[in-house]
C-alpha cells in the first residue's frame, strides 16, 4: 500500500478515518501501557534481580526520560520520511526492546532495555497523533476523535497496574513486558491495511545539537532527583550537578532561539494556550505517576499487600478515566477545553486533599475514593489538553507540536517517579505514611497549577498565524 495523503488529496471515508484511529489508538494504548504495568511490579523486579529499593525509578524514567527527550525529533521525522513509516519502525524497535526486557538478567540490561523501548515509543505517539490530526481534518470530528484519543490514553495508564498485578500473581515479572509483542503483531498488519502515508508540508531541518542538549538536560535533571537522597543534596558531585544543569538549561535556549527550525520552537510558546497545555501534561502527570508509586509502595511494603492487590485497589482510578475521558472528549467539542480542565483541576486537588487526611494511609475507603478522584481529574484534561497542543496551529506543524506535548506528559512521569522515589527512599515500612505527605502537598498543588492553566485555555491569541 503506497497511498499518501497530502494537500489538496482526497478526504478519507467515514469508516477510514476511524479505523486510522483505531489502530493509532492501539499504539498509543501500548505505550501508555508500558509506563505504568511496571510500577506496580517494581517491588517484584527488586526482588528478581537482586536490587535495592532506591535503585528501581530507573526501570521506569529510563523509558520515560529517553522517550521524552526523542519525540520531538521523532515527530519531524515523520514529517519529512513519512508519518507511517516511522510509526511501523517504532513498534518494531519497542517489540525487540520488550523481549531483551523480558529476558534481562541484570539491572543493567534492564535498563539498557528500558532506553531502547523509549527509543521506538517516540517513534509512535506524537507520529500517531500526527496522522489522526491528518486524517481528520474536520475540526468537530477532530474533536471527538481525540476525545477517543485521550480515553485510550488515559485509560491505558490507569489498567496498567491492574494487568501488571494480575500477570505477577499468574506468572511472575517478566511476563509484564511479554504483553507489548502480540499487540505490536496485530497493529503492523492494521497498519498495513489502513493507515495512509502522510508527510508535513513544509519540511523541517533537524537540529542534533539541540537534540543532544535535550537529552542530556532531561537526563541530569532526572538523575538528580534520583540519585540525591542517596548522595545528599549537598554532596559535591550533587552540587555540581546543579550547575551543570544550570549550563545546560542555558545552552539549550541559546542554541534553540538562534536557529531557524529549532527542535522546540519558541514561537509555540508565545501561543498561551499551547504552553498552557504544555504545563498542564507535566502537572497530571507529575501528580498521577507519583499517587501511583507512592500508594503501590506504600500496600507492597508498608501494609503488606500482594502485587495484585495493590493492582486491583487502582480499579477505581481506571474506571474514572474510563468514564470521563470521552465525556471530557464531547465537552471539548460541544464548550472547548476550558470547562473539562476546570473539572481535572478540581479532581486533582480534591485527591491529593483526601490522601492528607489523616489515616489515609491505611483507610482503604479513603485510598480509593482518592484514586476515584485523580482518576477523574486524569480523564477530564487528556482530550483539552492534546486538543489545545494542536489546536489553530499550521496543519504541517502537527508533528512537532504533538511531539512537544507528548514530552510535557512524559517529563511530568519521570519526574513524578523520581521525586516520589527520592521521598520513600531506604524509609521503613512504619516511617512511610510519614514521608509520603510531601508527595500528596505536590499533587493538590498540581492540581491547582491546573485550574490556573484553565484560565488561558479559551485564550485565541495565535502569533504563528
Amino acid at each position: 500500500m503506497t497511498e499518501t495523503i497530502a494537500a489538496g488529496a482526497p478526504v478519507l471515508s467515514a469508516r477510514r478515518r476511524w479505523a486510522v484511529l483505531a489502530v493509532c489508538a492501539l499504539a498509543l494504548f501500548l505505550v501508555g501501557l508500558d509506563t505504568t504495568i511496571v510500577i506496580v511490579a517494581l517491588g517484584e523486579i527488586g526482588h528478581g534481580l537482586g536490587v535495592d529499593a532506591d535503585r528501581l525509578a530507573w526501570v521506569v524514567d529510563a523509558y520515560t526520560v529517553t522517550f521524552a527527550s526523542l519525540l520531538i525529533t521523532a515527530g519531524a521525522l515523520a514529517d519529512r520520511f513519512g508519518r507511517r513509516r516511522v510509526f511501523r519502525t517504532g513498534l518494531v524497535v519497542f517489540a525487540l526492546a520488550s523481549l531483551v526486557c523480558a529476558a534481562a538478567p541484570s539491572l543493567p540490561v534492564l535498563v539498557a532495555a528500558r532506553m531502547a523501548q523509549g527509543v521506538g515509543a517516540s517513534m509512535l505517539t506524537p507520529v500517531a497523533l500526527a496522522i489522526v490530526v491528518n486524517a481528520m481534518p474536520d475540526p468537530r470530528e477532530r474533536a471527538r476523535a481525540i476525545g477517543v484519543w485521550g480515553a485510550m490514553f488515559g485509560l491505558s495508564l490507569a489498567v496498567g497496574p491492574v494487568t501488571g498485578g494480575l500477570l505477577i500473581a499468574v506468572l511472575d515479572w517478566r511476563a509484564v513486558f511479554w504483553i507489548p509483542v502480540p499487540v505490536v503483531v496485530v497493529a503492523l498488519l492494521l497498519v498495513q491495511a489502513v493507515v495512509p502515508e502522510s508527510r508535513g508540508q513544509r519540511v523541517r531541518r533537524l537540529d542534533p545539537l539541540g537534540q543532544l542538549l535535550l537529552v542530556a538536560l532531561l537526563w541530569l535533571a532526572v538523575t538528580l532527583l534520583i540519585e540525591g537522597p542517596r548522595c545528599g543534596w549537598t554532596a559535591p558531585v550533587v552540587l555540581g550537578g546543579y550547575g551543570a544543569l544550570v549550563v545546560l538549561t542555558v545552552a539549550f535556549v541559546r542554541v534553540e532561539t538562534r536557529r531557524n527550525q529549532p527542535l522546540i520552537e519558541p514561537g509555540l510558546f508565545l501561543v498561551p494556550r499551547f504552553a498552557g497545555a504544555v504545563v498542564g501534561a507535566v502537572v497530571v502527570f507529575v501528580a498521577f505517576s507519583a499517587t501511583l508509586l507512592l500508594t503501590t509502595l506504600s500496600l507492597q511494603h508498608a501494609q503488606g499487600w500482594s502485587a495484585a492487590s495493590a493492582g486491583a485497589a487502582t480499579l477505581p482510578m481506571a474506571l474514572a478515566v474510563m468514564v470521563c475521558a470521552p465525556l471530557s472528549g464531547r465537552l471539548v467539542a460541544d464548550f472547548g477545553p476550558r470547562r473539562p480542565l476546570l473539572l481535572a483541576g478540581s479532581f486533582l486537588s480534591l485527591g491529593g486533599a483526601l490522601l492528607l487526611c489523616p489515616g489515609a494511609g491505611t483507610s482503604l475507603p479513603l485510598l480509593l475514593t482518592a484514586y476515584l478522584m485523580i482518576g477523574a481529574g486524569v480523564g477530564f484534561a487528556n482530550a483539552p489538553i492534546t486538543a489545545t497542543a494542536v489546536d489553530r496551529l499550521p496543519a504541517d506543524r502537527a508533528g512537532v507540536a504533538g511531539g512537544t506535548a507528548s514530552t510535557a506528559r512524559q517529563l511530568g512521569t519521570a519526574v513524578g517517579v523520581a521525586a516520589a522515589g527520592s521521598l520513600v527512599a531506604d524509609v521503613p515500612p512504619d516511617r512511610f505514611v510519614t514521608a509520603a505527605v510531601p508527595g500528596w502537598v505536590l499533587v493538590v498543588a498540581c492540581g491547582v497549577i491546573l485550574l490556573m492553566v484553565a484560565a488561558v485555555a479559551g485564550y485565541r491569541r495565535d502569533p504563528l498565524g
